[in-house]
């Protein structure tokens, strides 16, 4: 952390607060030790300093303001709403400023993201530190000027949440079709659900409290579990919040760990590590066929891959840096990869931060994009090649009757077509309102969409372009 004492800028008051009655100033905080995270919701590496932050408030009590400044990298993170439903989702309990012009951001000489400002008791900013990873370094921080502190901190915050409604689903993320089930990752809630095609609950795997808990159907616990996989009687899990790779036994009902720890994997020596020590980086969705399992490393920006036979997990593509870069795949760079489709010869991935649509062709091993142009280079286009746009696209599904792929255009709130003949990106008409899809999975003429921020499921007939949400009955 980069130590300078000068006087850390007011608060302006063009700021939206969420979590608070009222807006906060820096002067009303004067006897707290006070933490700036300037974060924004589609950062992998934002969320990563979330439980961070929660251990420190939780150590430090209201000696301690934790307070998440928003600044916005997409159109869609600077709508307000949007924001709400990112600060519930990601169940954040600290006091957040909105800040879509960016003043406080310029204020404190902001670079990047995540960033975080330590502001002593008496009102001066003591340090910056960058990226994720700071727990420790923050520990001590804060330790050091509270030490010196005399006296309580005053008066209570006007603390103030709106909590998220959802029911039965809350923020789903994926989800998967097969001939006779539907699997849907309830995300918010912490568990997985067993439907059937009509809607009804055959079976639910976890609580509502997240935790690395194996056993019983009912005694089991995931951390926002994503990507859903079904290998023969199995149900694989890619158990983001735990950093985890769950598997479930459909036959006995019965989940067991197979990679991870609950610890965030953080250097390229877990990478190579047999099934029980390695660990993953916020793995967000699946893939694969036989015993070769492909893993969206969202935390890493790599793909991986866990032989389940072996139970050995090595990296696949990616060299870790957070880019847009096609080649070997060893140099390919990826940005938050955040789904994954398996076809005969190639492995479709959806890149969120770069907004692109990549393909890893598998004979021979090389990384191209179809869609997308780099980490800022985002809208909402059809079009072929350098005219189509997306905006931190999150799910895909491919469609081998078609011949395309389906894509959730998440910030854009829509779904899209890539013809992979043509190259071209096209929207599909709905009369179904979306709110920042995440998931997709088609079984026959059927579409299925986990339509995140509306706590819902669509089912949508491809054959006439029906839509509408899936009634889950409890």
């Amino acid at each position: 952390m980069n130590e300078a004492r000068v006087r850390a800028p007011e608060f302006p008051a063009s700021l939206q607060w969420f979590n608070v009655g009222r807006p906060l100033t820096l002067a009303e905080l004067r006897g707290r030790v006070v933490v700036l995270d300037f974060w924004t919701y589609c950062c992998i590496n934002c969320l990563h300093l979330l439980p961070d932050l929660d251990y420190l408030e939780r150590k430090y009590g209201d000696r301690l303001v934790v307070i998440g400044v928003h600044s916005p990298k997409f159109p869609q993170e600077k709508v307000a709403a949007q924001v709400q439903k990112a600060i519930q989702r990601h169940h954040i309990r600290h006091p957040v400023a909105h800040d879509p012009e960016f003043r406080l951001w310029r204020a404190y000489g902001i670079k990047a993201w995540p960033s975080l400002v330590v502001i002593d008791p008496q009102g001066y900013a003591v340090g910056v530190a960058r990226g994720e990873g700071k727990r420790e370094l923050l520990d001590r921080v804060i330790g050091e000027r509270l030490a010196a502190l005399e006296g309580g901190p005053g008066h209570a915050l006007p603390i103030s949440r709106m909590p998220a409604r959802g029911r039965p689903l809350l923020f789903p993320g994926k989800l998967l079709a097969t001939a006779e089930r539907l699997y849907v990752s309830d995300t918010g809630h912490n568990r997985v659900l067993e439907l059937d095609h009509g809607g009804n609950l055959r079976r639910a795997f976890g609580g509502t409290e997240p935790g690395l808990v194996d056993g019983s159907a009912d005694i089991a616990c995931f951390n926002e579990p994503q990507g859903l996989l079904r290998l023969e009687d199995s149900l694989l899990v890619a158990d983001r919040g735990n950093h985890a790779l769950r598997r479930i036994d459909l036959v006995r009902g019965e989940v067991v760990t197979l990679v991870g720890d609950g610890r965030q994997a953080r250097g390229p020596e877990t990478a190579f590590a047999d099934g029980a020590r390695g660990r993953l980086n916020s793995p967000w969705d699946l893939a694969g066929t036989g015993n070769r399992l492909f893993i969206a490393q969202a935390g890493c920006h790599q793909v991986w891959v866990y032989d389940l036979a072996e139970r050995r997990l090595r990296r696949h593509a990616g060299c870790g840096r957070e880019d847009l870069v096609d080649g070997p795949l060893a140099q390919a760079a990826f940005a938050q990869p955040s789904g994954l489709a398996l076809g005969k010869d190639h492995l479709y991935v959806v890149d969120a931060e770069s907004s692109a649509i990549r393909d890893i062709r598998l004979l021979p091993k090389v990384v191209t994009t179809l869609v997308g142009q780099g980490l800022f280079e985002f809208g909402d286009a059809d079009g072929k090649g350098k005219a189509a746009r997306l905006q931190h696209p999150l799910g895909i599904a491919l469609d081998g009757r078609r011949g395309c792929l389906w894509i959730a255009d998440s910030f854009n709130n829509r779904i899209r077509r890539y013809h992979l003949a043509s190259g071209e990106l096209t929207t599909l008409a709905l009369d179904h309102p979306l709110d920042e899809p995440g998931g997709l999975s088609l079984i026959g003429d059927t579409l299925y969409i986990a339509n995140t921020n509306a706590h819902e499921v669509v089912r949508v007939d491809l054959a006439d372009g029906r839509a509408g949400t899936l009634e889950i009955h409890d």
